[in-house]
């Protein structure tokens, strides 16, 4: 099964940007796609694969937060 993540464009460097994924910054390819400081974009194996609208990023994040609290009953 593969997943992948919404993280938010901290700073870009070329076809590389740090992304922040809830406090964890980390480097993702930028070339599929046109993403600037600031958007949220969806990551798969380290390629940004989709630049998402705000409130989509942040419905998935809280999806993937219930699963993860599910799995490893954290609250």
């Amino acid at each position: 099964m593969c997943v992948a993540l919404p993280g938010l464009v901290y700073e870009i460097d070329g076809d590389t940007a740090l992304v922040d994924f809830k406090g964890n910054k980390l480097k993702v390819n930028l070339g599929l796609v046109d993403a600037k400081v600031g958007d949220y974009v969806l990551v798969h194996a380290g390629m940004a694969i989709e630049v998402m609208k705000k409130d989509g990023a942040q419905e998935l994040m809280d999806i993937l937060e219930e699963l993860e609290a599910e799995v490893y009953g954290r609250d």
